[in-house]
């Protein structure tokens, strides 16, 4: 029996009714095939580094600096997570305390922003993020953000027209990255940029650090002055953030995060972001992120070659936009279609969208769960099948639990 479940039948004496519930999820879990794209599936390891004694203690301040005594142990743990961030990324400085990817961004704005002042960044409904301005987030509350998006035809950046936005504009900082955009983005050409209206460059990359450490996706450590990131998309990791930044501006970065927007670190947590780095440096997780590659693009095509219309006509990382209008079905009424059929992903804007963010004409997909589980081409081969199936009102529920009973997530 596995670590994971001798947990839960530990938890099972305690409190029946949390651990039923936890079995429920793991059943879930085990019988669907996660599509989203900003999900995956930690491995043992990593849970086991989370459900540590370190949870107990409070941590506030950095290592050497604690606010609470007994904090030797924190020191070293934290000491090792920020230098193998490094490492990993070529950094010159990191802060592995942010809760989230968004506490990170938060933390990045208020070290170098004032209310008011312009940042440029990716339009949410072409692939931003919340934190990218969206007037419902604080980002956009407390600063004024100026938009650029993807083009009409190609659905892909012009940076020519970013470049000429933020001629215009003159952000304080200029944002490059995003939450749905299925291309490379260049962030060299970022730089350009910013060195032309003298911006401060943040690259988030909460989606695609896992092929940015394997090599698969251009750097921007190189060219950013700050990068963000989580830890449980691509990379495989806990649920957190992280900022890399160049030494320059640690000060500033680690003041903003602690005290400026959060208190005591989670230190269990911190644990397993360690692991989760020293992880990413091995062969295997190179392997996987090419995988990751690999079934992404083929879902793309097989789904393609099915009559669907794939936003920017293909991918070259982790996920995919479908654009339903022509099969006469929202993104709300497909998310709810392929949830019957035990098939979860989630509705999305695509660019230039006429409906609502609730309603939406695309749906997300994207291919890390179903790589963590082992499934290669063939299996998306099988998996655009069923989508086409689902979406026809067929009836393809069993085929979907049998292909997961082929690639358990947990022993």
């Amino acid at each position: 029996m596995s670590w994971f479940h001798q947990n839960i039948k530990i938890l099972e004496k305690i409190d029946p009714k949390v651990a039923e519930i936890i079995k429920k999820e793991l059943l879930r879990q085990e019988l669907t095939l996660e599509l989203i794209a900003s999900e995956n599936f930690v491995t043992e390891a990593i849970m086991q580094a989370e459900a540590q004694v370190l949870t107990n203690k409070y941590a506030e301040g950095y290592p050497g600096k604690r606010y609470y005594g007994g904090c030797e142990n924190y020191d070293l743990l934290e000491n090792l997570a920020i230098e193998r961030a490094k490492k990993l990324f070529s950094a010159e400085h990191a802060n592995v305390q942010p809760h989230s990817g968004s506490q990170a961004n938060m933390a990045v704005y208020f070290a170098f922003l004032e209310p008011g002042n312009k940042v440029l960044a990716m339009d949410l409904s072409h692939g931003g993020h919340l934190t990218h301005g969206s007037p419902i987030n604080f980002s956009g509350k407390l600063y004024k953000f100026i938009h650029y998006g993807v083009e009409k035809d190609s659905e892909v950046l012009n940076y020519e027209k970013i470049r000429k936005l933020a001629l215009l504009h003159r952000p304080k900082i200029i944002v490059a990255g995003a939450s749905a955009y299925p291309r490379k983005i260049d962030f060299a050409e970022f730089r350009k940029i910013a060195d032309e209206v003298g911006a401060y460059l943040l690259a988030d990359i909460a989606h695609i650090a896992g092929l940015i450490v394997a090599g698969l996706h251009p750097d921007p450590v190189p060219y950013a002055d700050f990068v963000t990131t989580t830890l449980q998309k691509t990379l495989r990791g806990p649920r957190g953030g992280l900022i890399l930044c160049k030494k320059e501006f640690a000060e500033k970065i680690d003041k903003a995060v602690f005290p400026g927007v959060q208190s005591g670190p989670q230190m269990h947590i911190i644990a397993a972001k360690a692991l989760t780095f020293l992880l990413a440096k091995t062969r295997e997780f190179k392997d996987y992120q090419k995988q990751i590659i690999l079934n992404t693009r083929t879902l793309a095509q097989k789904l393609s070659e099915k009559g669907f219309r794939i936003v920017s006509g293909g991918t070259d990382n982790h996920l995919l936009i479908v654009d339903l209008r022509q099969n006469n079905i929202t993104g709300k009424e497909g998310q709810e279609i392929l949830e019957e059929a035990n098939i979860v992903t989630n509705k999305n804007t695509i660019p230039f969208d006429s409906q609502s963010p609730f309603i939406t004409s695309g749906i997300r997909l994207g291919t890390p769960c179903v790589t963590s589980r082992g499934m290669k081409e063939g299996e998306m081969e099988e998996i655009a099948l069923y989508i086409q199936q689902a979406l026809e009102k067929k009836e393809i529920k069993q085929k979907v639990i049998d292909i997961c009973k082929r690639f358990p997530i947990y022993e």
